[in-house]
């Protein structure tokens, strides 16, 4: 008698996000907005650069006080996007900062001699505490917006634009500022995020009702931001991926500190030659975002996020190298191969986080992970200026550039760097730490296939 093969149910294929007209609300939203930030991207310290004459220190201190949200309210921020609907805000996040950014045209317009670095540091925390809860509700909202096979595109398509508007928004910042001025630039970005807030209000698919506590969980502020940061911290997955993109965030920030005094001062480089070169150096994100889903299916999950956090730092310390002769082609080059590098780190690893998280613990998860890797942001920033003046711009940017080559050993050694494709995804009935402490080695088995009746996985 011949034995027969069980015939197992192939896993269902998600639909393409092409036709998911809710998604499409928020991406549309979201593109309109990322061009608008790549116009303040330069505009602002272009404008604290260039007409308020800042000093090195001063413009390290400015990008201090943006992120300097990220270290001090991220951890209940998460609690309060856990608890409240997310879209609700993501709106108010997107008007505070449109009313933020329009402040500093109105009061050029109206009471130039009020616009000084006092009024920037002010804009800087308003926005930044803004941006604080738009992405902790951002990151969270998607996976109720989409299904779990459609997060990596979801999130492919997202830095898609990002990228876009990198390739294209500094060419046309810097000719925008060289027209305007850097201040009246600054209203595009301000128009931009009412765009967005209006995108994701159009939404039309229900939110789920935020999910009960399990049984045995104490509540409170602050038992809640101590379990979203056991999430990250207790997860060899999490805590790696954290470790390393703090690390790189840190490393970059001192390199970066004072990055447009190096460019307009040492350099020589004027607004429109500075948008041109971030522009083309830029083309490197468009491709990473382009080529993100396909590398792990090439050589796995952990291969692709361990490679590309070596190949998006291998190369900043050239940047500290360039001379007025040779700007050009050196930023172009760095800038190109950082892009890359970040976009597919990026896509894999948020994919990652938000695949293994059950939803009740996404707003504190990607608070954590916030805290953790933006909360470096304005330590580098503000070493980074202090470095800057007492060893000089073209010094702390090597000194930075580095550090940030040791970022990666922290995915290589650990079990992120053997896992060929992802631990199953959580699903409701699994235990909550089925995924994000998995309790055998999740990089010695590929993922087993969902159930054709979408329940738990063995």
């Amino acid at each position: 008698m011949t034995a027969t093969t069980p015939v197992q149910t192939p896993r269902p294929t998600a639909p393409s996000l092409w036709r998911h007209p809710d998604f499409l609300k928020l991406w549309v939203g979201d593109t309109i907005s990322q061009f608008g930030s790549q116009i303040t991207f330069l505009a602002i310290p272009l404008t604290a650069a260039v007409l308020l004459g800042a000093t090195p220190f001063e413009m390290g201190l400015l990008g201090t006080i943006e992120m300097l949200p990220f270290l001090l309210i991220s951890l209940p921020a998460g609690v309060w996007v856990d608890r409240l609907p997310r879209r609700r805000i993501l709106i108010s996040g997107d008007l505070v900062r449109a009313v933020a950014l329009g402040t500093i045209p109105g009061v050029w317009f109206m009471r130039p001699e009020l616009l000084g670095m006092p009024w920037l540091y002010v804009v800087a925390i308003v926005g930044g505490t803004a941006t604080v809860f738009f992405d902790a509700a951002y990151q969270a909202y998607l996976p109720s917006l989409v299904e779990r096979d459609q997060l990596i595109e979801g999130n492919q398509k997202l830095e898609l634009s990002r990228s876009t508007a990198q390739l294209t928004g500094p060419g046309i910042a810097g000719a925008l500022i060289s027209f305007l001025s850097a201040p009246v630039t600054i209203a595009v970005d301000s128009v931009s995020f009412l765009v967005s807030a209006a995108a994701v209000w159009l939404i039309r698919k229900p939110e789920p009702a935020p999910e009960p506590k399990p049984a045995g969980h104490a509540g409170g502020m602050l038992a809640e931001i101590r379990e979203g940061l056991g999430v990250v911290t207790g997860s060899p997955i999490l805590r790696s991926i954290a470790a390393c993109t703090a690390t790189s965030n840190l490393s970059t920030s001192i390199a970066f500190a004072a990055f447009f005094i190096f460019l307009t001062r040492d350099l020589a480089l004027d607004a429109a030659r500075i948008g041109l070169i971030f522009a083309i150096g830029n083309v490197g994100g468009l491709v990473g975002a382009l080529i993100a889903g396909r590398v792990p299916k090439l050589i796995g999950t952990g291969p692709a996020i361990v490679g590309s956090a070596i190949f998006g730092t291998a190369f900043l310390w050239l940047n500290a190298a360039a001379t007025r002769e040779t700007a050009f082609a050196i930023l172009v080059f760095t800038g190109l191969t950082t892009q890359i590098g970040n976009q597919v780190y990026n896509v894999n690893q948020v994919s990652l986080r938000q695949a293994i998280t059950p939803d009740r613990l996404q707003g504190r998860m990607n608070a954590s992970m916030r805290f953790i890797v933006w909360g470096t942001i304005p330590i580098g920033t503000f070493l980074g200026g202090v470095l800057a003046e007492l060893i000089g711009v073209r010094q702390a940017i090597f000194v930075g550039s580095l550090m940030a080559l040791t970022a990666f050993l922290f995915v290589f050694f650990s079990p992120v760097r053997r896992m060929k494709e992802p631990p199953p995804a959580w699903q409701p009935g699994m235990p909550e730490d089925a995924a994000i402490r998995p309790g055998e080695d999740p990089t010695s088995r590929s993922a087993p296939p969902r159930e054709p009746s979408g329940g738990p996985l063995d």
